[in-house]
Formats: structure tokens, sequence, C-alpha cells
């Protein structure tokens, strides 16, 4: 295991030359993947990206061998990108052909097309190593990445993308927005659609050809969606979804290559994606407002909160303001509620000062007689105006009123109020002072 001062070095970028230059790109390609990734997500093309790099794999053994053909570097790194680049773009626009000019779905275009060009592209990497010598060695690692071979101009076409990702961005992010919620009224409007998604896919294709070095055509699409996915959970604005996103696909590559660094032997990419993963697994559950956590706990909330507006109407309707223990037993077991769950509720209603234990069991307090007595007429608004405006019949309206009654707010009591008032059916206001 590494000791603590080898972390600290790592951390602070004093642990070699190529460490740095493998953390710096990896960092910079993360940030890249993470803003351009949130469009990719809201425009619903994810698998999209899938496919894209993918499609790539063909473009760079054919870029392998019209180079060896013509007596160039057939390693050089900006023609093998450039070969994967324009076929990423082929394949891209055969998904698009194919919904076009056939009744096939999205998915199963993006299938058809991932599993072709990806097989082409085996096919040519087989038959480069079993014809083109030494110098091919090496160039499987497109598939899954070696970041640990990244060179200055690397990083400065990853730091280039980077940039460029973020001005395109922030100078285009209106029109970004635009087309991804809302195609068809852009268009309708006179915005260039057309244009607008390329531009995006064309970012798509820049920050998923980066990627082929570092993480490799399989892991770049995790790149792309985890960053944004994750950032989706901790926020609704498009802004803040996208610093996030960015920050999250940076600290990604950060923390990633940092770790691989620390532990030999580990690819950096398949580190980076996995700690991608692990941000994104802590957001589902950490998350404020669409966590696990926090969705729990507004149901626990909920249902809380359903159980004793039954305990209060049930007070109310038997003009109990006293709850026994033999009634609060018995109205458990109706209610099904486990001893746990009834302890929790007795707490809740209790610190909420809607009732006072007395020697007989529970006294309710003003404010729970209160409640109890809203709850009641909540209930009787909304069955009335079922069976006024509904026509349900008397027999069936108590199931659904007993789900509604709990979440009627003042404005909706007060717009049913005026409407059966129209009718001349008046419900009488809570007493509220019983107690």
């Amino acid at each position: 295991m590494p000791s603590a001062s080898e972390i600290l070095q790592t951390l602070t970028f004093q642990s070699g030359y190529n460490t740095n230059l493998v953390i710096l790109g990896t960092t910079l390609l993360g940030l890249a993947a993470g803003i351009i990734g949130v469009f990719a997500l809201l425009r619903k093309r994810s698998l999209m990206t899938d496919a894209l790099s993918h499609a790539t794999l063909p473009g760079i053994t054919v870029a392998f061998l019209v180079s060896t053909a013509l007596g160039v570097n057939s390693k050089s790194l900006p023609l093998l990108l450039f070969g994967a680049a324009a076929s990423g773009i082929i394949g891209v626009l055969c998904i698009q052909a194919i919904l076009r000019f056939s009744r096939l779905r999205e998915d199963a275009a993006i299938g058809i097309v991932l599993s072709v060009f990806f097989g082409a592209g085996i096919v040519g990497l087989s038959y480069i190593q079993a014809n083109a010598a030494s110098g091919s060695a090496g160039l499987n690692k497109f598939i899954y990445g070696q970041a640990a071979t990244m060179q200055p101009p690397d990083v400065l076409l990853m730091g280039g993308i980077a940039v460029a990702a973020m001005l395109a961005t922030f100078l285009f992010l209106k029109e970004f927005a635009l087309v991804c919620f809302n195609d068809s009224f852009a268009q309708v409007d006179g915005w260039p659609v057309s244009v607008i998604d390329l531009v995006m896919m064309g970012l798509v294709v820049l920050v998923t050809v980066a990627g082929l070095q570092a993480v490799g055509l399989i892991l770049v699409v995790a790149m792309l969606i985890i960053p944004a996915v994750a950032a989706r959970l901790w926020t609704d604005r498009l802004l803040q979804l996208v610093i996030i996103a960015g920050l999250i696909g940076a600290g990604s590559g950060y923390l990633g290559s940092v770790i691989s660094a620390l532990l030999p032997r580990k690819p950096a990419g398949a580190v980076i994606v996995l700690t991608c993963s692990g941000i994104f697994l802590f957001s589902m559950i950490a998350a404020p407002s669409r966590g696990i956590i926090s969705a729990t706990w507004r149901r626990i909330r909920l249902r809380l909160q359903i159980e004793a507006d039954h305990l209060f109407e049930h007070a109310h309707e038997n003009a109990k303001f006293v709850i026994t223990q033999v009634e609060l037993k018995e109205l458990s077991q109706f209610r099904a509620w486990s001893p746990a769950f009834r302890w929790v509720l007795i707490r809740s209603i209790l610190s909420e000062g809607q009732v006072v234990r007395v020697s007989e069991g529970f006294e309710l307090t003003r404010a729970g007689a209160n409640r109890g007595a809203q709850v009641s007429r909540n209930h009787a608004l909304w069955e009335q105006y079922l069976m006024s405006y509904a026509d349900v019949a008397p027999s069936h309206v108590d199931w659904s009123v007993d789900q509604v009654e709990h979440v009627l707010s003042q404005e909706l009591v007060s717009e049913l109020e005026r409407t059966l008032s129209s009718r001349g059916i008046m419900i009488p206001q809570p007493n509220e002072s019983s107690v």
C-alpha cells in the first residue's frame, strides 16, 4: 500500500513527469466529457454515444492501413484519431439513414451500427496483426485505453477540447437548451435545429475521439454518460447541471488517475470509470432531492402524516379527546401498523404537541383536535364533490376520498367550497374550540 507521503505527492502533482501528464490529461478529458455529456443525456442520445465510440474502431484500422500504404508514420496519433472521427461520423450518419429510410426504432438502429462497425474493426485489427509486421503493436490499446503512454501533445489536445467544450456550452447554452427540451418549438420558431444538433454531436465526437487513448472506446461512453446522470440527481437547473457534471467528470479523471498511479498495474481507464461510478453511487444515495435517503425519508414522513390524520380523524368522528391504549391497539390492528411504526407515530405527534400523555393513554390538544376536524371536513368536501360532479355512487367514494383527503391544499379546499356552495351544498366549518 502507498504511504501517506506518496499519496500526498501524487495528489499535488509531485510524483513525476509522466504521472502528472496522465493526471492532467484525464482531468481535462473528464471535464470536457462531463459538460458535453449533459446535452447527450438531455437530447436522449446516450446510446448514440455508445454507438459512436464503437464505430471509431474501423476508422483507426483504415487509417493505419492507408498510412502504411502511403509510407508515412502509421502510428501517428493525429492520423489515427482523424480516421476514428471520420468512422464515428459515418456510423452516426448510418443510424440516421436507417431511422429515415426504414421503420426500425432508434434502439434497433443503434444496435445494428454498433455491432457491425465494432465487428468490422475487430476484423481489421486481426488483419493488421497478421499482415502488418511489428508496426501494429499496441494498436488494440485503443479498445481499452492506455493513459500511461500520453505525451504533451495529447494533453494539449485534451486541453483544447475541454476549452472548446466549455466555450461552446456557455456561448450557445440557450440554443442547446432550446433544442434539448423542445426541438419542435425551436424548429417552428425558425431556429436551425439541424445545425445546433450537429454542433452538439460534433462536440460528442471530439470528446469521444480524445478519450480513445485515455480510457478506450469501450469506456469513453461511461465518461460521457455517468457524470451527467450523477449531476442530474443534484439539481434541476441547466447551468448548475453543466457545472456539476463538469466537476464530477474532472474529479473522476483526477482521482481515478491518482489511484491508478498509486496502485501498480491498475489500468487508468478502468479505475477512472470505477471512480466515476462511485461518485454516481454516492449521488444516488445521498442527493438531497432525488437520492434514496431523501426519497425514503419523504415516504416515511408522508406515511406518518397520513396515519396521524387517520388517528385524529377517528378521534374526531367518535367525539373522543382521549385515545386509550386499548383503542390505539385496535386502530393499529385495523390500519396494519407494526409496533415499531406505532412507536414512531406516537413520538412524532407528541413532538408536534398534538397529543399529551395521560393515565388512560393520550389526550388530544387543541392542535390535534383541530387537525382531526379539518381532515374530516376535507373528507366530506371531496366526497360531496365526487357524488355531485363525477356521478360516483356513495358506496364507491370512500376509498378514493381516503387517499385524497390528506393532500388537499387550502386553495383546493376553497375551490371545493365555492363549487359545492353553487349547488347549495354546505359543509360545516370545523369547530376549532372543541378543546
